[in-house]
């Protein structure tokens, strides 16, 4: 007999699974979730228990009307009840009533507060002085938290900005700062430490800002609940490197994405849009090699259902695990996909026992996570996989304004010569169209042009929809919001004001020594440093080749950037590297002509890359030559001196008879006397009576002359040993 699933079941009945799963175990069927499947003949039970519920809401309806009839009659019965008291002794009767005597209390309450405002509305009105129309905009920039003695700055904020918060005259914090042995002015800018200081002393607690201008684009990208409207799921694509992510993201879109990539990996965040039978899916393909943890966070945290692909003959890895914690972190659903499941050596089971140590419960095993057995290659169970997640996403009941102000988030932005900065966005509020101004993090722009994943021209963008944005006068980082702006005025001080504080905050981030350190690198020895000038096409990739610059670890070689850029190398990179003896990194970039030419001539070294493996293994390789080799002594022989030789114009020449081992020319001595060792050097000559001699073995005499020692003695021991030098590598 055919099945039919309870999801089916629930959507043909137009009611939830999770009331249709009561109503089955009600009437005697074994049901666990919404992917259980049941018997037709459940549909004949379901029909009849849904008519008996229909039937006693009806009568619950007309016994409530009668009910609500027959209370009806002694409620209109206040007017012949008017007549029994007569106007005369109502009047009096009023103020014993308990219910009107509470009443203008409340009224006179109500009064007072309505006259408090009032007058300090009035007060401010009146309170208008030449300073405070000075000072309008540091208001708009900086407002006050609605709580008692808390107020709200942004970072390095001015003397005059914090001033105003503070309601002191500028002169009185500039005299807190000379207390504090700062000499400042009032347009200067003062570091965090000190301003909470300051606050402090007047008894207020300090909340920094996000960024300048945060509070006004909060409030301008807030969305209206009676707009809201179905939006397509964003699906993020997860897993370890070579597990068929692009291969499972290639057979829904029936293109060849993996054919554009480099050495077959992702290297950057791609963001297609897929039209099913059902509707539209958002699809965020990541990166599943280890160095691109960023990326795959930075897809986590804007996504709404999370497909796990996992390898059926390689089982879980690293950095599925990885991607496990990412998705767990931003609390977003997970469907597995076990891929490959048509190889010889695939086992699905072991692949799902793996998933249990990791907390993840399929349905067939009584848990919540939904998965599906697919081949990407070929396209088998594709179709399935797409189904479970737009009814992943029935049940998530994802919505958005499209009318509302755009908000959304870049995932990658990159300079691009004829085109000007580029930008990767997904939106999710809000429909972007050309013309539009917005702030992209630190940068403004106005829109324009719009493209989707193939370079066309597009007119509009609603929510869920990722889109290249041309028009932005700078790169902002990846991860950065995305939000319009009214008017160009607004955007253009925002962006200035928030580049303002950038450069103040680097320009303030020094790195400082303590003794401790001072201490431990006398102990350990110099600390070489191995500066970096690392420049690529987008802002995504540096972030993530540092991260794994960062994981390379060595108590004697640090790396250093000294520069990160996105764009092609210019001539100030190669400059920089050239008066700070660094190498120059371009990962997926070129050079500017003019400055190979100066690479050239300033012999800098600058090396390209287009697969991360190389430029790690390339920069391992360079820190291992920086590392101070490892010497080990190895004795080779001993020799007691019997007889001490004068020779004018060399010196000393100890005449020694070989006890063990052999002497060695190129080697070296120990010079003990008794249990002191008296002298350490290298063997200056080495002769059997008057010739030269490469070795002496045991039992034979010979003549030792050794570095920077001539006072030798018969008895003493010479201990001859060779020092062997291993060179290190960074692991």
């Amino acid at each position: 007999m055919a099945k039919i699933r309870v999801y089916e079941l629930a959507r043909k009945y137009t009611i939830s699974s999770e009331a249709l799963i009561k109503i089955l175990v009600k009437e005697g069927f074994a049901v666990k979730s919404h992917m259980s499947t049941v018997e037709q003949r459940a549909e004949l039970l379901i029909e009849q228990h849904l008519s008996r519920v229909k039937a006693a809401t009806k009568k619950e309806v007309k016994k409530k009307d009668k009910e609500e009839g027959g209370k009806e009659k002694p409620a209109k019965q206040p007017g012949p009840q008017r007549p029994q008291h007569p106007p005369g002794p109502q009047r009096p009767q009023r103020p014993q009533r308990p219910r009107k005597e509470k009443k203008p209390e409340k009224r006179k309450e109500a009064d007072q507060k309505a006259v408090m405002e009032s007058v300090k509305r009035t007060l401010a009105k009146l309170d208008v002085t030449r300073k405070t129309r000075r000072r309008k905009h540091v208001a708009e920039e900086v407002a006050v938290v609605e709580e008692a003695n808390l107020i709200r700055l942004p970072e390095f904020s001015t003397v005059a900005e914090m001033a105003e918060q503070l309601k002191v005259d500028p002169s009185e914090v500039i005299q807190k700062c000379l207390g504090l042995g700062l000499m400042v002015t009032i347009n200067q800018r003062l570091n965090p430490d000190t301003i909470v200081m300051i606050a402090d002393d007047y008894g207020f607690k300090v909340e920094f800002a996000e960024s300048y201008g945060h509070e006004i684009l909060r409030e301008k990208r807030k969305g209206k609940p009676e707009r809201l409207q179905g939006r397509p799921p964003v699906v993020t694509i997860m897993g370890h490197v070579d597990h068929g992510k692009t291969s499972l993201l290639d057979a829904i879109r029936k293109s060849h994405v993996i054919a554009g990539e480099k050495g077959g990996i992702t290297q950057h965040i791609g963001a297609y849009e897929v039209e099913t039978g059902r509707g539209l899916i958002t699809f965020l393909d990541t990166p599943g090699h280890e160095a691109f943890t960023a990326m795959r966070a930075r897809g986590a945290q804007v996504t709404d259902i999370v497909i796990l692909v996992v390898a059926a003959d390689d089982g879980i890895m690293p950095q599925t695990i990885e991607a496990i914690n990412h998705a767990r972190a931003a609390d977003v659903p997970m469907i597995i996909a076990i891929n490959k499941v048509d190889l010889p050596n695939a086992n699905v089971e072991r692949v799902k026992r793996e998933l249990l140590k990791q907390n993840i419960v399929l349905e067939e095993y009584g848990g919540n996570v939904m998965g599906v057995e697919i081949v990407a290659k070929t396209g088998l169970k594709v179709d399935r996989l797409l189904e479970m997640i737009l009814f992943q996403a029935e049940m998530l009941d994802l919505k958005a304004d499209s009318e509302a102000p755009v908000r959304g988030v870049v995932l990658e932005a990159r300079k691009e010569e004829g085109r000007g900065t580029i930008c990767t966005v997904l939106i999710q509020q809000g429909t972007l169209r050309v013309g539009d101004v917005f702030i992209a993090g630190n940068y403004y722009g106005h829109v324009r042009a719009l493209l989707n994943e193939r370079d066309k021209k597009i007119d509009e963008a609603p929510p869920s929809t990722p889109v290249v944005v041309l028009g932005a006068t700078g790169v902002p980082n990846a991860g950065e919001n995305f939000v319009q702006v009214e008017d160009d005025r607004t955007a253009r001080e925002i962006s200035f004001k928030r580049q303002q504080y950038q450069r103040e905050k680097d320009r303030r981030i020094v790195e400082r020594i303590t003794l401790d350190d001072l201490y431990k690198q006398i102990k350990e020895g110099v600390v070489k440093d191995l500066n970096l000038v690392i420049k690529a096409d987008m802002d995504g990739s540096i972030g993530a080749l540092i991260d794994s610059l960062s994981s390379i670890q060595s108590d004697e070689v640090k790396i250093k950037i000294i520069h990160k850029g996105v764009g092609q190398i210019n001539e100030s990179d190669v400059l920089l590297a050239s008066a700070s003896n660094a190498v120059v990194i371009g990962f997926h970039v070129n050079a500017a002509p003019k400055a190979a030419h100066i690479a050239k001539f300033e012999k800098v070294d600058v090396r390209f890359y287009d697969i991360i493996y190389q430029a790690i293994d390339d920069i391992k390789a360079a820190m291992s030559g920086l590392l101070e080799p490892t010497i080990t002594e190895r004795d080779t022989g001993k020799a007691e001196v019997r007889q001490v030789f004068k020779v004018s114009k060399v010196g000393s020449i100890a005449g020694c008879h070989v006890l063990s081992g052999t002497i060695v020319r190129n080697g070296k001595v120990r010079v003990r006397r008794g249990a002191d060792i008296l002298h350490v050097g290298a063997i200056l000559s080495l002769k059997r009576f008057k010739d030269d001699a490469k070795e002496v073995q045991a039992g034979f005499d010979c003549g030792i002359g050794v570095t920077g020692f001539n006072n030798f003695e018969e008895g003493d021991i010479l201990e001859a040993f060779v020092e062997d030098v291993q060179s290190k590598s960074i692991k």
